[in-house]
């Protein structure tokens, strides 16, 4: 990592100009992954990313880059090379860091890259083993396993000095199961920001084994009917579908330049009142979260909708200034290659009062949404469109039949207010997020919820 007078002289040349922001990333990071396919190690790799980010600003003009090149003539050259976009004399005094900050609210017990190879290669043997003993169906099992740990610095003329380390490792089981009619797979993949003791606090053989039975459910589910209907959308990772078609449209990378359905929409009714949404990377160990965002600040709970009004957006400093609001602290970036923007953390839609067997039980017919799959959303509309994973047909008040090829239609805007429904067993689960500033761990979460109404394609005509 570089000396502080190092930081000091990058940052007082590059405001050797017009410019009245500069910022400096230093990144080390260790990075380890394994796949496993027929029951065999595929790839096995183990990585160093180290670099510097520059950042340089005037109002919210900025320019960025990056280097390997760690020495300070390499980064004063680059310095120097980006600070002529800001012709001028200097506006700023002369900075001076003080003393570099620093917590850990993320404890980590073993750090993974101090684990061999071969205790990570029997992590996979064991999922591997038990997601293929599930079931004669289970035709093949994909597994992949990672660890990273990112030490970085970040220094800025905005009296930011601070020094952070992110740990994560998290396991993926992809089970295909297949007859001579059909194939269908399952997936799970358990994360977070720990060391290997992860492994320690969860059942790898259960995690490996919910991967393939939802890959034998749905070989033989019937297909879904194609209608406009209630959906009831399980806890976990069916808060994929508020992230993508509506977190995503309450960044102010999007929100800044009224590119989203949701700009200008601070302190309005957006949602049902039962609909109250947070993103926080302030929860211990929780995959998306840090001790500090990406532009060296301390990282928050921030409340973006309050029983159906929207309270905050997401907010970095360079869009701040464009929106004439304050920081929320919500700056991220895949690695120094990449210059930060506001990005979800953990983003989940909060508890309700409503018991699971409630919601199903008020429903006399509809589709359940036990597990969500992959998607595809339009930011500037929230106009989304996702696949059901696991998908069962609600008749009566009971859950029914399973039923695959599902998806769900909408947008994000409509979803939230037709809400009628909020369960109160909250729970969270890892993803990638990927936009403009690289992709990035992220949780999404939320209770089981009831969308009124919502239109559900399907591989046949309803029949109900």
């Amino acid at each position: 990592m570089l000396e502080k007078s190092v930081l000091e002289r990058i940052i007082n040349e590059a405001l050797e100009s017009s410019a009245d922001f500069a910022e400096v990333f230093v990144e080390n990071t260790l990075q380890n992954s394994l796949s496993m396919q027929d029951s065999a190690v595929q790839k096995a790799l183990s990585n160093e990313l180290k670099g510097v980010g520059i950042r340089i600003a005037k109002g919210y003009k900025s320019v960025y880059g990056h280097t390997n090149k760690t020495d300070e003539q390499s980064l004063m050259a680059l310095t120097k090379d980006l600070k002529t976009a800001f012709s001028g004399n200097r506006v700023r005094e002369t900075v001076k860091l003080g003393t570099i900050q620093s917590k850990n609210n993320h404890k980590v017990k073993t750090y993974p890259n101090e684990v061999d190879v071969a205790e990570k290669v029997t992590l996979l043997k064991r999922a591997d083993k038990a997601a293929r003993l599930y079931s004669k169906d289970i035709k093949q099992v994909n597994l992949s396993y990672m660890d990273t740990v990112q030490e970085v610095v970040i220094a800025s003329s905005e009296s930011i000095f601070v020094k952070d380390a992110r740990v994560r490792t998290r396991l993926g089981i992809n089970s295909v199961a297949s007859n001579e009619k059909d194939m269908q797979h399952g997936f799970n993949g358990p994360g977070g920001s720990y060391g290997f003791e992860f492994y320690d606090q969860i059942e790898v053989e259960e995690e490996a084994r919910e991967a393939s039975r939802i890959a034998v459910t749905m070989l033989y589910a019937d297909d879904c009917p194609s209608k406009t209907m209630p959906v009831v959308i399980d806890n976990g990772f069916g808060g994929v579908i508020f992230h993508e078609a509506c977190g995503h449209s309450l960044e102010a990378t999007s929100v800044a330049k009224n590119a989203s359905v949701f700009s200008g929409k601070k302190g309005e009714k957006i949602g049902s009142d039962l609909v109250t949404a947070i993103d926080d990377g302030t929860i211990a160990n929780a995959w998306g979260s840090a001790n500090y965002d990406d532009e060296g600040l301390p990282q928050k709970r921030r409340v973006l909708i309050d029983k159906g009004v929207l309270t905050s957006y997401m907010v970095d400093q360079l869009n701040g200034r464009r929106m004439n609001e304050a920081s929320t602290h919500s700056s991220r970036r895949q690695s120094y290659r990449f210059a930060p923007t506001s990005r979800m953390s953990n983003t989940y839609i909060d508890n309700g009062e409503s018991t699971f067997d409630e919601i199903i039980e008020n429903t006399e017919y509809g589709l359940y949404a036990r597990k969500m799959g992959g998607g595809s959303v339009n930011p500037s509309t929230g106009d989304f469109n996702f696949s059901v994973m696991e998908g069962y047909m609600i008749r009566n008040g009971k859950i029914a039949e399973p039923v695959k090829g599902a998806t769900l239609v909408g947008t994000g805007k409509d979803a939230l207010k037709k809400i009628d429904m909020v369960g109160n067993n909250l729970l969270r689960s890892q993803g990638m997020c990927g936009s403009v500033s690289g992709s990035i761990a992220a949780d999404v979460g939320q209770p089981t919820i009831r969308i009124a109404s919502i239109t559900v394609g399907g591989r046949k005509e309803d029949a109900s």
